[in-house]
C-alpha cells in the first residue's frame, strides 16, 4: 500500500499527503477557475429585467389568487389572478398549467413586499396590438369568441378586449345579447385607439360585405305591390322591422293599422308572423318600406259597402270642435255632425247639445269614400228613419226598415239581445267599438279639428234648416236627451240591462 501511495501522482490520490517533515498536506480539491468573485458568478446566471419588459418563464406554482413564474430572476415572478386573462373573474387553474411556458410583462421589479410583479394579459395585449393594427390597415377581419355582455354591447377576445356595440352585432338591432356568449364571431375593426385602449368592432359591417351579392339579388326580385310573409324582428317607437327572409323591411307606424296607433307594440310583437305588402324598394339605400294595413280590410270600404245615406247608426261622441262634433260610428270610422245639424233650434256651441263620451243615434247625410268623410245629423235622426242593417235583426222594423216596436218591454228586450251579441253586455259604441279617438289621419269629415268651418257645400247643409236666434230666444232643448228616432220609437241612450 505504501508503494502505491508514493508512486501515484498527487492529483490522483484520494487522500492528502505528508511532507518531508511528516506533516499532513490536504489534497487540493479544486482551483479558482471562475476568474471573478463568487457573487459576480451567481449574478451572471440571473436575468436582468426592467419595468415594461416582456419575459419568458415557466409556471412553478398555481394558487387561487396568483401564479408563480420562474423567469431566471433571483426570485419567482408573481402574476396576480386579475392579470392572467382579459376575461374577468377567471380561475387560475383553468388559465395555466404547471410547467407551462408563457410570456409575461414586468409590471414592477419590486413592489412594497419585495415581489417581482408580472402580467400575462398585458404581454398578450402588447403582442396582439401589433397584429390588430396590421389587420386594420389592410381592412381585414378579426375573429374571436364573445366572452362577456356589457352595457351597450359585447366583448370579444381578439387577443385584447374588443367592444362590439349591440347595434352592430347583426344587420338589425338585437335585443337579447346573452345567446352570443361563447360564440366565435368575425368582425371588422372600425375604431382603434391604443392610448385609450379602445377597439370598436362591427359584425354588421362584415355581414354587409359578405352578403352584399345576396342582398342585391333579393332586392332585384322584390317589387312594390308584392305581398310577402315575414317575422317581426324588432319593434321601435316609429314602427316595426320585419325579417323577409333575406333582409329587413320597415312598417312605419302609420302603416300598421287603419286605426290610430299610440305605439307599434300595441299592434305587433317580436316573433309575430305577419303578411305585409311592399310599398317601396330603395336599391341605393337598401331600404324596404312595408305596409301591414294594406293586407287588411279597409274599414272605410267595409263601412261604405254596408251603409247608405239616410240610414240611422248608433255612435259615440269623441270630441267637440267650434263648428260641430265628431262621432265614432264604426271601428276606426268617425263622422262630423256640423253644428247646424245638431238641433232644430239655433245652437251657439256644440257643448249645449252633446258632450264627449255621450252615445246617441245619428243619421248619415253624406258619405264620401274617396275623401273618407262622413257627414252626420242629430237633428234629422230625431225625425226617425231607416235603421242600418246591423241593427235590424234585433229590432222590429217595417218593410221600409223603420222601427215598429213601441212597447217599452219589447224595446228593452231588443237592446238586451243586441248587447248580448256584442259580448257580455258591453255598451254599443258604433257597433261595439271603443270610444277613443282615431287620430287626425282618420278623421273623416275634415282634415283637422283645428281648421275653420268647412261650410255648407262640403257638408250638404241647407241653410234654410237653421232657425234664426231672433226667431226663438227660448232655451235650447238637446235632441240627444230626446228619442233620437222619435218617429221610430228608438231610445237615444239605451240601458244595457
Amino acid at each position: 500500500m505504501s508503494d502505491i501511495a508514493t508512486t501515484a501522482p498527487e492529483d490522483e490520490l484520494p487522500f492528502g499527503t505528508f511532507d518531508a517533515e511528516g506533516n499532513y498536506v490536504p489534497r487540493q480539491v479544486t482551483e479558482d477557475d471562475l476568474g471573478q468573485s463568487f457573487e459576480d458568478a451567481i449574478a451572471g446566471t440571473l436575468v436582468d429585467v426592467e419595468d415594461g419588459q416582456i419575459v419568458n418563464g415557466t409556471v412553478v406554482k398555481i394558487d387561487k389568487d396568483e401564479v408563480l413564474l420562474d423567469i431566471g430572476y433571483k426570485s419567482e415572478g408573481v402574476i396576480p389572478s386579475c392579470e392572467l386573462s382579459i376575461r374577468n373573474d377567471v380561475n387560475p387553474f383553468e388559465v395555466v398549467k404547471m410547467g407551462e411556458e408563457l410570456e409575461a410583462l414586468v409590471l414592477t421589479k419590486e413592489d412594497k413586499e419585495g415581489r417581482l410583479l408580472l402580467s400575462k394579459k398585458r404581454a398578450q395585449y402588447e403582442r396582439a396590438w401589433g397584429t390588430i393594427e396590421t389587420i386594420k390597415e389592410a381592412d381585414g377581419v378579426v375573429e374571436g369568441p364573445v366572452i362577456e355582455v356589457v352595457k351597450g354591447g359585447l366583448i370579444m377576445d381578439i387577443g385584447l378586449r374588443g367592444f362590439l356595440p349591440a347595434s352592430l352585432v347583426e344587420l338589425r338591432r338585437v335585443r337579447d345579447l346573452q345567446p352570443y356568449v361563447g360564440r366565435v364571431l368575425q368582425a371588422k375593426i372600425i375604431e382603434l385607439d391604443k392610448n385609450r385602449n379602445n377597439v370598436v368592432l362591427s359584425r354588421r359591417g362584415y355581414l354587409e360585405e359578405t352578403q352584399k351579392e345576396q342582398r342585391e339579388d333579393f332586392l332585384a326580385n322584390l317589387k312594390p305591390g308584392d305581398v310577402r310573409t315575414g317575422v317581426v324582428s324588432s319593434v321601435v317607437s316609429f314602427g316595426a322591422f320585419v325579417d323577409l327572409g333575406g333582409m329587413d323591411g320597415l312598417i312605419h307606424v302609420s302603416e300598421l293599422s287603419w286605426k290610430h296607433v299610440d305605439h307599434p307594440g300595441s299592434v305587433v310583437s317580436v316573433g309575430d308572423e305577419v303578411s305585409v305588402k311592399v310599398l317601396d324598394v330603395d336599391h341605393d339605400r337598401e331600404r324596404i318600406s312595408l305596409s301591414l294595413k294594406a293586407t287588411q280590410q279597409d274599414p272605410w270600404q267595409e263601412f261604405a259597402g254596408s251603409h247608405r245615406v239616410g240610414e240611422l247608426v248608433y255612435g259615440r261622441v269623441t270630441k267637440l270642435v267650434p263648428f260641430g262634433g265628431f262621432v265614432q260610428v264604426g271601428d276606426g270610422i268617425e263622422g262630423l255632425v256640423h253644428i247646424s245639424e245638431m238641433s232644430a233650434h239655433h245652437v251657439e256651441s256644440p257643448e249645449q247639445v252633446v258632450t264627449p263620451g255621450e252615445e246617441l243615434w245619428v243619421k248619415i247625410i253624406d258619405l264620401d269614400l274617396a275623401r273618407r268623410r262622413i257627414s252626420l245629423s242629430i237633428k234629422q235622426a230625431a225625425e226617425g228613419g231607416e235603421l242600418a242593417e246591423e241593427y235590424r235583426e234585433h229590432f222590429g222594423i217595417d218593410e221600409q226598415g223603420n222601427y215598429t216596436v213601441t212597447d217599452d218591454a219589447e224595446r228593452e228586450a231588443a237592446w238586451a239581445e243586441y248587447f248580448e251579441e256584442l259580448g257580455e253586455g258591453e255598451e254599443p259604441a258604433a257597433g261595439g267599438v271603443t270610444a277613443e279617438s282615431t287620430g287626425a289621419d282618420t278623421s273623416p269629415a275634415v282634415d283637422s279639428p283645428a281648421v275653420d268651418d268647412p261650410g255648407a257645400d262640403d257638408l250638404a247643409v241647407d241653410d234654410s234648416d237653421v232657425v234664426s236666434p231672433a226667431a226663438d230666444n227660448s232655451a235650447v232643448d238637446s235632441p240627444a236627451a230626446e228619442s233620437p228616432a222619435a218617429a221610430a220609437g228608438v231610445e237615444a241612450e239605451p240601458d244595457a240591462g
